[in-house]
């Protein structure tokens, strides 16, 4: 209810705006004094400091609050372009103005605005499982490989065979590999890196992924379980939530959505090992009720 009476004093906000906006085009003078032409640009421009500094702090820990931070921070800029450009007598430096505005304030804007659209839908890669997929997975030398390069953060080729105690070249095809399938990457250092990356499983008629998809869920079964037996020893590491919810088919969707990108979020957060910090497996599952717990027969 109070979504739509917002929603309804938004739009008729605008409607109204419409008759505001031709009567001051038609009222207004071309020319005004005012007292307060300083602070007014002073005041403005601390604004802008301030959300620049604000939005860049919570876009760099990648904070949702960045979001509207820097969208009202965009909206600034192309008012400050607006009003630079329009409000400026001077011919010299008029055209100051608009370059500023062509080549800094407007682009540093629309930055702004994709970086907020970055947090707010993620930006993790996303493709379907293939063949080669499951193929890299059931490698335990890929695998182990994987492992140690994400214990290790970013690392040249060479320290990473060292650490593998394998030969330089196999480790380098291995890489080459791993990076045509993206699960790893080569910065402009040389140095190779894991890729986060969203592999989205196949349905149930695939029948080439259905023993690789059988074998994941058995593990999945079992690392549940001992997790579940573990959970007292975790201590603050271990973090558990159930609940039985009612939803519609489109509300679980958008339930997994929201689910997704707070995950894309927290595996972007970070690429390699830091003080402090430890891997944290994290599952997901929703399944109606009636087919995991069955009701016993009357």
């Amino acid at each position: 209810m109070i979504r739509r009476v917002l929603l309804t004093v938004v739009g008729g906000s605008a409607v109204v705006l419409l008759p505001w906006t031709w009567y001051l085009a038609a009222t207004l003078p071309s020319n005004h004094h005012t007292d307060q032409w300083r602070l007014t640009w002073v005041g403005f421009d601390l604004a802008l400091m301030v959300c620049l500094a604000v939005g860049s702090w919570l876009g760099w820990r990648r904070r949702r609050a960045a979001v509207p931070v820097l969208a009202a921070t965009a909206a600034l800029l192309c008012c400050d372009a607006w009003f630079d450009v329009l409000l400026e007598s001077a011919v010299p430096d008029r055209w100051v103005s608009v370059l500023t505005a062509v080549l800094v304030e407007i682009p540093l804007a629309v930055v702004l605005l994709m970086r907020a659209r970055a947090l707010l839908v993620g930006g993790l890669p996303s493709r379907a499982l293939t063949p080669d997929d499951i193929a890299i997975h059931q490698d335990a030398g890929h695998q182990a490989l994987l492992s140690r390069l994400s214990a290790m953060g970013p690392t040249g080729g060479p320290a990473l065979a060292s650490a593998l105690d394998r030969d330089p070249d196999d480790v380098a095809g291995a890489l080459a590999l791993l990076a045509r399938g993206g699960f790893v990457d080569r910065d402009r250092r040389g140095r190779w890196a894991t890729k986060p990356q969203s592999l989205r499983m196949p349905g149930a008629d695939e029948s080439w992924a259905r023993p690789f998809l059988d074998r994941k869920y058995d593990n999945e079964v079992r690392t549940l379980a001992n997790a579940a037996r573990n959970h007292a020893a975790m201590g603050d590491w271990g973090k558990r939530e159930a609940a039985a919810i009612h939803l519609t088919a489109a509300e679980l969707a958008r339930f997994n959505a929201e689910y997704l990108d707070l995950l894309t979020r927290y595996c972007l957060l970070r690429r390699r090992p830091a003080d402090g910090t430890r891997t944290v497996l994290v599952r997901f599952y929703a399944f109606p009720r009636e087919l995991a717990e069955p009701m016993p027969a009357r």
